[in-house]
């Protein structure tokens, strides 16, 4: 489970002398209706992630009987195994594309487009560079790398197809790092709607080619090719329509390069990244320690009714990120009454959203959880694990938009506070409640522990967010950096 802190999430610009965490100061007046569109733009962007989401929720679903059929089992497989290695490389961008979010977000409230040209083309260039590297490595471990006794496919026939389907889901996770930067272009320039509406053509596209090369009797390399090649495709092809056509003026350019600005991306993303791993090493450490406490049985549930709040937390993230870039600019347009307003709007909705089916969870989630699972040695899980992820999941959900106003300014300081001190609280009383109480205890100590360290961190930075955003010159820092 995560926090949107991208955190998150998920984790500012400019060519100044660096402020560690000040935040942003107000920029220009706010021009008339601003703030209306503003918020227009948020509400669809919202309602275009969830929808989105549910597409894309939905396009495995009727990806895996086709694959699975074409492939057969030890290929499906295979093709998992590969996938779950790009899936522990979520922050191979190391931050880069929350740094670029950030700071392009508050050049476009401040109108400097230059600056966010560069921003840009810079920020192309490091991943670009990036992505280069590991290309390389990748077809050099095609030879020095012994993949078919690393993924246990001995049998002559599976082994053939080993290193074509290493190539394919490597190389298209490594070619996409850059490639998907125009998401948070897109949503730099509060373009939300738009980017989720690629990004669930690219769902559907995806399962329109497994079915074409399924129904043709295409080779089982081109089955797997036809599903992992479509998310870079995808954004290439979005790519080029919006710096072709949508604004050209940003388009990367070798020429807009500037070592500064990349020095300050990477600075600002290497905090982001940081922030990630720490929150993500926080919300996923509890199957570890309950395995070690209780045992795999008592995991194994645990993880279970984990995954029914996990829709919860997707939708936390879901709903919140619009807020980000949204309130990068309201922020440097000064327009301090929009982002309280609405930031307390959200907490409330968040909250509201989340409690529902959290209570419900309490009342009828050992139903649920049958109905689901449908596994008769799944022990009754007691009441009180259901009330507490549920409290767990409504404190992450008052939390998420006060986060977003943090990272609308590159404001990191109080969340790692906030997080180092939750890791180091909650380990120690999850081990103690875990003994003594059960599987309820470790969900408690979620709770209480976020709630005492994670959610007063989110109070302290927004408040320094406005506080310094009223008082701040604007000839002080035009661009906060890190």
């Amino acid at each position: 489970m995560r926090l949107p802190i991208t955190t998150a999430a998920p984790a500012v610009g400019g060519h100044q002398p660096a402020v560690a965490d000040r935040p942003a100061p107000p920029g220009p007046p706010v021009p008339p209706g601003s703030g209306r569109s503003r918020s227009r733009a948020l509400v669809g962007g919202i309602v275009s992630s969830l929808a989105g989401k549910m597409v894309g929720l939905a396009a495995p679903l009727l990806i895996t009987p086709l694959a699975f059929r074409s492939l057969g089992a030890e290929r499906y497989g295979l093709w998992m195994a590969v996938t779950s290695l790009t899936s522990m490389a979520l922050f191979a961008d190391f931050g880069l594309g929350n740094g670029l979010l950030t700071r392009l977000a508050r050049l476009r409230g401040t109108g400097e487009r230059q600056a966010a040209a560069r921003e840009v083309s810079s920020a192309y260039a490091l991943l670009g560079a990036l992505s280069a590297l590991l290309m390389t490595a990748l077809v050099a471990s095609l030879w020095w790398v012994p993949w078919p006794a690393l993924l246990n496919a001995t049998a002559p026939p599976l082994a053939a197809d080993v290193r074509p389907v290493v190539l394919l889901c490597f190389g298209a996770f490594i070619a996409n790092i850059p490639i998907a930067l125009i998401q948070r272009v897109q949503y730099a320039h509060q373009q939300v709607a738009q980017s989720n509406l690629w990004q669930a053509g690219g769902s559907l596209i995806s399962v329109a080619l497994v079915y074409l090369a399924v129904t043709n009797a295409a080779g089982h390399v081109l089955v797997i090719a036809a599903a992992v090649l479509t998310v870079p495709a995808v954004n290439l092809a979005n790519s080029l329509c919006y710096f072709g056509w949508q604004d050209r003026e940003l388009r990367p350019r070798l020429r807009h390069v500037r070592a500064g600005v990349a020095r300050g991306l990477l600075r600002l993303g290497a905090r982001f990244f940081l922030l990630s791993v720490l929150a993500s090493v926080v919300l996923n450490l509890d199957g570890f320690l309950v395995s070690r406490v209780l045992g795999l049985s008592a995991a194994a549930t645990y993880a279970v009714v984990l995954r029914m709040f996990a829709l919860l937390t997707l939708f936390i993230t879901l709903v919140n990120l619009p807020l980000w870039p949204a309130n990068s600019e309201a922020l440097a347009r000064g327009d301090l009454p929009w982002v309280r307003r609405v930031t307390a709007r959200m907490v409330w909705l968040s909250a509201l959203v989340v409690s529902l089916p959290g209570v419900a969870f309490v009342l009828v989630g050992n139903d649920v959880l049958r109905l689901w699972v449908r596994a008769a040695d799944l022990p009754h899980v007691s009441p009180v694990l259901f009330a507490g992820l549920a409290l767990w999941s409504v404190l992450l959900a008052v939390a998420a938009p006060l986060f977003m106003v943090q990272n609308s300014v590159g404001l990191l300081r109080p969340q790692f506070v906030g997080w180092a001190g939750c890791l180091l609280l909650a380990v120690p009383l999850k081990v103690v409640l875990a003994h003594r109480v059960g599987l309820p205890g470790v969900a408690l100590a979620s709770a209480v522990t976020y709630g005492l360290t994670v959610l007063p961190a989110a109070v302290v930075g927004y408040r320094r967010v406005l506080a310094g955003a009223g008082v701040t010159p604007p000839a002080a820092v035009p661009v906060v950096t890190p």
